[in-house]
């Protein structure tokens, strides 16, 4: 693979210029180029395949997780989820230049703050391909440039995605320098990010583990838009519906257990373990989950592990889950409080006060009632997909969809105003 050490410098440069020119271009120009990106995708979905075959062969010679696998595959399924993500970025309106607010002084000035992109976005992210196209179209509607920095576990997937989406920024007459991937994997080059390439980069968005996000955080010198782990929680009610807490928690643990929004402990209210608690045991345990609880729990159940002091603090991106029983809501609300990563909770009840409260008084990113922590992602927000999870409080926070990444200018608007 062709070092682009060299260029870097040159990168950047070409992206800061690609921005001004996409701030530029007609809303129209962006969806013809996203409306091609996403028939390439599909026209490309057989070179692509074969790209991430080579990544999926040299994961296994690794011997890399089952997790880290899972979000490394491709098939078609995935290729056209990906296509039909660009689709949708492509139908929304254009975030830039939107009137957000506007007003008039009693001097008579008008002032109105105008919504712009931020300008060049870095992402660096680890082995979900999907996040090429995903991070690209996103910075692309919003008016941004970007630099893509996927893993070296995932660079061949990623350049062929790339690929399809150059096609559609030439089929729109687009600047290619708009949505530029860096193939070279040496880990100088996140550095070099980091620094903002001799301020050319606005913002860093990374997409990965917790060494990864935690290293960034540690180590940029531009603004992060992140979050370090997801560790989200169920807490299950004692007026919770049980049939309906059951397919949550299976749905939040294990259809993608390797995923930020993957539900990591369940929190039981100690009324509801002799009707239900050994019913929702049973459920995780076919799916093939491996259970750690406390004490209390394990009274119940010979087939629950001891959970140790760090399963409460323990982001495990795998079939494993740890479960706590709860003497009542303010103990459940407490453990949130202290081992939440701030990602997404939820609660299952038909207590509507309760479930309010919960919301109300939680400062997570994303608080949910009777539904999968699994929902935590952009598109499932009708966001259009997302850039990433934000867990922060400045600027972006939970799903960072296309109008997250804007900023705003303010016009003023006078009549031979002077000031006094």
């Amino acid at each position: 693979m062709k070092s682009q050490n060299k260029n870097i410098d040159q990168i950047g440069v070409l992206a800061k210029e690609a921005s001004k020119d996409l701030a530029k271009i007609p809303f129209s120009q962006k969806n013809d180029a996203l409306k091609a990106m996403a028939a390439f995708i599909l026209e490309d979905n057989k070179y692509i395949l074969e790209a991430n075959k080579i990544d999926l062969e040299n994961a296994k010679l690794k011997k890399m997780p089952e997790s880290f696998i899972d979000r490394l595959m491709l098939n078609e399924d995935r290729i056209e989820s990906i296509a039909n993500t660009l689709k949708e970025i492509e139908s929304f309106e254009d975030p830039v230049g939107k009137i957000i607010d506007s007003w008039e002084r009693p001097n008579g000035l008008n002032i109105s703050r105008v919504s712009t992109p931020l300008g060049v976005i870095g992402i660096i992210y680890e082995s979900r391909p999907n996040v090429t196209a995903d991070a690209g179209a996103l910075c692309l509607k919003s008016g941004n440039a970007s630099i893509l920095r996927g893993g070296s576990d995932s660079i061949n997937s990623s350049i062929a995605i790339h690929d399809s989406l150059l096609k559609g920024l030439r089929h729109a007459d687009i600047n290619e320098n708009a949505i530029q991937i860096i193939k070279d994997t040496d880990r100088n080059i996140v550095k070099k990010m980091l620094q903002g390439i001799n301020k050319t980069i606005d913002v860093i968005v990374p997409r990965g583990g917790k060494n990864l996000v935690s290293e960034i955080e540690k180590e940029a010198k531009v603004p992060v838009f992140a979050h370090l782990e997801g560790i989200c929680h169920i807490y299950i009610d004692k007026e919770a519906e049980p049939r309906k807490a059951i397919e949550i928690c299976i749905n939040a643990k294990m259809r993608r257990p390797g995923i930020c929004g993957a539900v990591e402990t369940i929190l039981v209210h100690e009324n509801i373990t002799t009707t239900f608690f050994l019913e929702l045991v049973k459920s995780l345990l076919s799916e093939g989950c491996e259970i750690r609880g406390c004490k209390k729990s394990r009274a119940l159940s010979e087939d629950i592990i001891d959970a140790k002091e760090e399963d409460w603090s323990t982001e495990y991106l795998a079939p494993i889950v740890s479960i706590k029983i709860v003497d009542n809501y303010e103990a459940a609300f407490k453990h949130i409080e202290k081992y939440s990563s701030g990602h997404t909770e939820s609660i299952i009840t038909e207590n509507i006060n309760l479930a309010k409260k919960f919301q109300q008084n939680l400062d997570s990113a994303i608080l949910m009632h009777n539904a999968s922590t699994q929902f935590a992602d952009g598109g499932e927000f009708g966001l259009g997909g997302e850039i990433g999870i934000s867990t922060g409080k400045f600027h972006a926070r939970g799903p960072v969809g296309i109008n997250q990444l804007t900023s705003f200018k303010y016009t003023v608007s006078g009549d031979g105003h002077i000031r006094k």
